[in-house]
């Protein structure tokens, strides 16, 4: 409702086109591409238990898609939300066997999934409706599919510029 003179009419309401729902996206991903898309099924909370089965998946999907890796040593950055340092996850993530690079408190501009990866694909999805949920996921994975190497690979490096003494890439990393 509005406030009007008397005698004028209303303003006209615009009919407001429903968009697909937020999604929570968990991506895992290293130097060659996007290795783990999993999207927060709707009604579930995100908590330890549910992001140690992630860690047990990127574990797998790094034995199938980046033969050799687990051998040569993963190194593994992930910020200090509480999910990921739950009891259940910290194990989960010894069980993987990757190497964990500590992650500064309140230090996003060393967080490339922040800086980087999320940034750009917001960027290319800005103002794009999606009819459901589905067309939302495709076009999210069609932006990383359609990327070079030289793309994920120019993020790892743009971190080992800001922060030298944090990592070092002779091993290989991933980032959640």
């Amino acid at each position: 409702m509005q406030w009007t003179k008397k005698g004028e009419r209303p303003p006209k309401k615009f009919e407001v086109q429903k968009s697909a729902s937020k999604l929570m996206a968990t991506i895992f991903w290293d130097s060659e591409g996007v290795l783990l898309i999993d999207y927060l099924p709707k009604g579930t909370t995100m908590n330890g238990q549910y992001y140690a089965n992630l860690l047990a998946q990127a574990r797998e999907t790094v034995v199938q898609k980046r033969r050799g890796k687990l051998s040569r040593g993963v190194l593994f950055l992930q910020d200090n939300a509480s999910v990921h340092t739950a009891r259940v996850s910290r194990q989960a993530l010894k069980d993987t066997g990757f190497s964990e690079i500590d992650h500064p408190p309140y230090s996003p501009d060393l967080a490339p999934i922040d800086y980087f990866l999320f940034s750009n694909l917001k960027k290319e999805l800005r103002g794009r409706r999606f009819v459901d949920d589905n067309q939302m996921k495709m076009a999210v994975e069609s932006h990383f599919d359609c990327k070079e190497t030289e793309y994920f690979l120019g993020a790892l490096k743009a971190l080992y510029t800001r922060c030298e003494k944090c990592i070092s890439l002779e091993g290989d990393y991933i980032e959640k």
